[in-house]
């Protein structure tokens, strides 16, 4: 369904800040899969996501959905496909409109965009009962400015937009990083329910170990750019948070040796 072959991605590369951030990623995701992506920072997690969102252009490798070669196409054009959400609860929905109004754009992606026949009673009625769905009281505020609301019900806004027209993909980039404890916990409760109530075929990057075992049928780890483990099936519901800690600190061992080995093979021949 969502095919990535040997993606590289080299940033300011020729200079003293060159940053190899993906190393020949290759994944296979099948329809309704719910893969999340785990890895320190610079691992390359995030940059996996706006690569297949066409933010920038891959150096080299192929990006296909639904056997759509992607990997030319630009942002805008992917993003008829793609539903997304971003850590920063300001990203994807327009501030100075209302909830009702940033739905009416959300319901109309990949068509002409435009408001004069998507607030209808009938059209407003859907909304709310979509909206009530969400469990936050926000069905009688249809009418506020969506800037007005909370991190937590404008994530949960945001992630309703990602998939009121069901995405061919959808990703989620540390959606709840940015927010408190229980409004967290909260937009994971719903995350959860509409991605497997709608079998949505999604990569989900966290930071969190217990999301990375508790949700989603598939979990990959990433470092410096590569693919380091891909666990399914009983692998991954086996997994607990103190067995990814472990392969961390395998990982982090293995860099310092690998670091240790450089310092001495500069010290004999300098």
């Amino acid at each position: 369904m969502l095919e990535l072959r040997d993606l590289h991605k080299t940033f300011n590369a020729g200079t003293v800040n060159e940053m190899r951030s993906l190393q020949g990623v290759s994944l296979s995701v099948e329809e309704g899969s719910f893969v999340m992506v785990l890895g320190t920072n610079g691992s390359g997690k995030s940059t996996l996501l706006n690569a297949v969102a066409g933010s920038f252009m891959i150096d080299t490798g192929s990006i296909r959905l639904d056997n759509h070669d992607m990997t030319r196409w630009p942002e805008h054009k992917r993003a008829q496909f793609i539903g997304r959400v971003f850590q920063n609860p300001f990203s994807g929905t327009a501030a100075n409109l209302t909830i009702a109004e940033n739905l009416a754009l959300a319901a109309r992606r990949g068509l002409s965009r435009g408001l004069s026949h998507a607030l209808g009673s009938r059209q407003r009625k859907a909304m709310r009962d979509v909206v009530a769905g969400l469990g936050m009281g926000l069905e009688d505020r249809l009418d506020n400015i969506i800037g007005s609301l909370s991190g937590g019900q404008r994530q949960a806004i945001t992630l309703l937009m990602a998939t009121l027209v069901k995405p061919r993909l959808l990703m989620l980039d540390e959606h709840t990083a940015a927010l408190d404890p229980k409004s967290a916990d909260q937009v994971i409760r719903i995350t959860d329910r509409v991605v497997t109530r709608d079998r949505l075929t999604t990569l989900m990057v966290t930071h969190s170990m217990a999301q990375a075992v508790s949700l989603g049928d598939r979990l990959i780890m990433m470092h410096r750019g590569r693919i380091i483990a891909d666990l399914s099936g009983a692998q991954k519901r086996r997994l607990r948070p103190d067995d990814l800690l472990a392969r961390f600190e395998d990982v982090r061992r293995a860099d310092l040796l690998d670091a240790s080995a450089a310092d001495l093979l500069q010290d004999r021949y300098v």
